[in-house]
């Protein structure tokens, strides 16, 4: 699903002459060590004034993995990175264009390569000086920095395609769920409950000052290089409560102490006078969305035994908000 390398020495050239850039000539080309949503490839330019860059191109080729609105494509993940992320200055990878052709499949997102890194996710040992836990505290830090300097900026112009998170959305994740689950409810017979209190639980999400998220700040989206985080994939970016990100950072098997400080970091980050008194809430509540937005993906994925944990998840977190 890659183009040829006629076809992709082009449009590379085009993209970089929009940026002032001379002819590209391909030198090499690479599967990442990584793979996205998207397919996707590391290329080696030359460039007109002998100089060599690394470039990772990502490619629509005519997928769809939008799940019911939430995620947006490589047309919106481009525009958040021209209009959300480049005008940060330091943030990277940086973003060096994009090419959008019918006749190549839609977008390519193409944006400088990050050499070096490691996934947070599989930091397994202690890598050159940091350790997954220590990884995990610098994204929350990263986190919290990144959406107090957001929150200021939600009136900008340049912020009007983000999508928002809305009663309407979170409503769509409990729905499906509960459709989804039916098989299931003899063995879950709280889950129809929990569902007719949709609106309640999500409250607090709606309630908090909203920012700009990531919307799927998982460790797998999260590459570590020495003490720096580079979040990646960027398509679900939207405008909701903070705490969703934070939420998505820390799910999973990780140690108490581990989880605790990630917040503590996060809270100080964000708001260095003191968080909300309702944080708390709000991040049970945003553990809630997320337990509901992956079980109201696809049918098959709502009763797979590997996701059955959720549900105690979901249980124990309704039943610590009162909910059921």
């Amino acid at each position: 699903m890659l183009p040829d390398s006629r076809t992709l020495t082009a449009h590379l050239t085009a993209v970089l002459s929009t940026n002032g850039g001379p002819q590209a000539t391909v030198l090499d080309r690479k599967r990442p060590r990584y793979m996205s949503t998207f397919p996707n490839e590391i290329v080696t330019c030359q460039l007109g004034d002998g100089s060599e860059r690394r470039l990772f191109c990502k490619y629509e080729a005519g997928l769809d993995h939008t799940s019911y609105g939430h995620r947006g494509g490589l047309a919106y993940e481009a525009k958040v990175y021209r209009h959300v992320l480049r005008p940060l200055k330091t943030f990277r990878p940086a973003f060096i264009g994009e090419h959008t052709s019918d006749s190549t499949g839609g977008t390519w997102l193409i944006l400088e390569y990050l050499d070096r890194c490691t996934r947070l996710k599989d930091i397994r040992v202690r890598l050159k000086g940091i350790s997954q836990p220590v990884a995990m505290v610098l994204a929350a830090r990263w986190l919290g920095q990144f959406h107090a300097a957001q929150q200021v900026r939600l009136t900008s112009a340049s912020f009007s395609f983000l999508k928002r998170y809305t009663t309407e959305y979170y409503r769509g994740w409990v729905g499906r769920t509960l459709e989804f689950a039916e098989p299931l409810l003899g063995r879950f017979p709280w889950l129809a409950k929990l569902g007719g209190h949709g609106d309640e639980m999500f409250a607090p999400l709606l309630a908090a000052p909203a920012t700009v998220i990531h919307g799927e700040f998982y460790i797998n989206n999260i590459l570590v290089r020495r003490k720096n985080v580079f979040p990646v994939d960027w398509e679900s970016t939207a405008i909701a409560a903070g705490e969703i990100d934070l939420a998505a950072l820390v799910e999973g098997p990780w140690r108490e102490s581990v989880v605790r400080r990630c917040e503590r970091e996060y809270q100080r980050s964000r708001w260095p006078d003191g968080a909300p008194h309702d944080f708390a809430r709000t991040l049970d509540a945003a553990r809630l969305y997320l337990y509901f937005r992956w079980l109201g993906e696809r049918p098959d994925w709502t009763v797979r035994e590997a996701t059955l944990w959720r549900y105690d998840h979901m249980r124990a977190t309704a039943k610590k908000l009162g909910l059921i």
